[in-house]
């Protein structure tokens, strides 16, 4: 019997510019002083969201002279390179491997672009051979962490002798959009944070690892919802497409989409001691949590993620991951099940054992 994809390793980097939510507050007044705005609307509409504080691409300051997509992009190509590059660096030191030993390379992003795209940048600046191959995703928003886990270990399951590697880099704050006074964009401006995050996939002939094996996944398309989430691409860059119908449609379908999927491979929810979900913000975590009927504490670790960095779009359910690998918590033996959604709208279910 073949064995099934492991991960290795996963490494995190934040910017080093952070703000608590009230600096963020008093910045966003300022920017939108001269707009017709009730400002308590927003200062309740950003406690709702339950962030503490968020960490930022660039200094506080410096946000109102990137007034243009140009200048933001060029900004996001600029430091997603250099949190990608740390994040990926800490993941391939904690799996012990070099980047020479990289086979292929996922990165998954929603927050800017750029051709090459930054895998290929990537190559350059650590190092990887020049044999190593690439897939790019764009636009899968919140649920690429899952999907890109998912999609890597689809390709290590072909090839068990290799090694991927999967970089998410996700930089929200150059993505805001200051002429948009919209309950969606003013949500959006609350709760989501920069980050990055990367994931080392090895497989099944690969002896290193010490994490979870990937057992199955599973992607669920949602019929007509592409108006729940999403991105308008206007002058000015990404506008924010957010449906308050998200926790209903999270609270509809994940709870059958779960058991459908667990039944598939003979279990059930009981058997899941780990759940690791992707932040998308306490209405849509109390959504799982119901959906699921899961014990109080069981999301405990993505509240917290939530409360410190915010909504890291596709990197938040790794930072999640790697709170659990930090914990200790998980024993040999246990399942784990790692599930976020995003734009299409869709989600994405891994199913994990240590």
């Amino acid at each position: 019997m073949s064995v099934s994809p492991g991960i290795l390793s996963v490494g995190l980097a934040l910017p080093k510019h952070y703000a608590d939510q009230e600096a963020l507050l008093s910045a966003l007044r300022r920017l939108w002083v001269k707009q017709h705005f009730n400002p308590a609307r927003v200062d309740d509409l950003h406690r709702a969201v339950k962030v503490a504080g968020r960490y930022l691409a660039l200094p506080i300051e410096v946000y109102e002279q990137h007034d243009t997509f140009g200048k933001c992009n060029d900004a996001w190509i600029r430091v997603a390179l250099e949190l990608g590059e740390e994040a990926a660096r800490e993941a391939l030191t904690r799996a012990g491997l070099q980047p020479t030993d990289v086979d292929h390379i996922f990165f998954v992003t929603v927050t800017g672009i750029a051709v090459p795209s930054l895998d290929a940048r990537l190559v350059n600046r650590l190092g990887l051979r020049s044999d190593v191959k690439r897939t790019p995703i764009f636009g899968l928003g919140c649920v690429a962490g899952a999907a890109g886990i998912a999609r890597a270990s689809d390709y290590v399951r072909a090839f068990p002798g290799e090694v991927a590697l999967l970089v998410s880099t996700e930089l929200c704050s150059l993505t805001l959009q200051r002429g948009d006074l919209s309950v969606a964009n003013l949500i959006a401006s609350g709760l989501f944070g920069d980050g990055a995050a990367a994931v080392v996939i090895g497989g099944g002939e690969r002896s290193e690892a010490v994490g979870p094996r990937v057992v199955a996944t599973r992607s669920v398309f949602y019929p007509d919802t592409e108006r729940v989430m999403g991105w308008d691409m206007t002058d000015s860059g990404f506008k924010i497409v957010l449906s308050a119908g998200v926790p209903e449609i999270v609270y509809q379908h994940v709870g059958k989409d779960v058991d459908s999927f667990l039944a598939a491979h003979g279990l059930d929810r009981s058997r899941i001691q780990h759940f690791v979900a992707h932040t998308g913000g306490p209405k849509v975590l109390q959504a799982f949590a119901e959906a699921l009927a899961l014990p109080h504490g069981a999301l405990q670790r993505s509240w917290d993620s939530l409360e410190k960095t915010g909504n890291l779009s596709s990197a938040s359910v790794l930072f999640v991951l790697r709170a659990l690998f930090d914990s200790g918590d998980a024993r040999p033996g246990d399942l784990g099940l790692l599930l976020a959604m995003g734009p299409g709208f869709c989600s994405e279910l891994v199913l994990l054992k240590w």
